[in-house]
């Protein structure tokens, strides 16, 4: 495992997170969409560039494994879709939502670290 790889594959895939969020549930709340919704489509190249790189460097840095980047892409999304969820919607966290916001970090720490 390249571990400079993981970390930076991992840096790019939180800025995909946060572009996806922005599109999708930012759109809801500052209405965007109604406003803007050619500049949320052609925001979805960028992000989607965002992906193809950090997915790429995920399987190089995981020796060709295509899986880590899968497992590691969803947790991340689930532990960036909560801070943002908390910071823009002021949306409580339920214990269903902290029960599954772990499991999101143990799937991180599973991919990392067991060998």
């Amino acid at each position: 495992m390249s571990l400079v790889k993981v970390l930076v594959a991992t840096f790019i895939m939180i800025l995909g997170q946060i572009g996806s969020f922005m599109q999708l549930q930012g759109a809801i709340k500052y209405g965007w969409y109604e406003k803007y919704m050619w500049v949320i489509l052609l925001s979805s190249i960028p992000v989607s560039y965002l992906y193809i790189v950090a997915v790429r460097m995920y399987v190089d840095g995981f020796n060709g494994q295509i899986w880590p980047s899968r497992l590691i892409g969803f947790a991340l999304g689930i532990m960036v879709f909560t801070g943002m969820s908390i910071g823009l919607f002021k949306e409580h966290m339920t214990l269903k939502t902290v029960v599954c916001l772990s499991l999101s970090f143990l799937i991180v720490l599973i991919q990392l670290f067991w060998k």
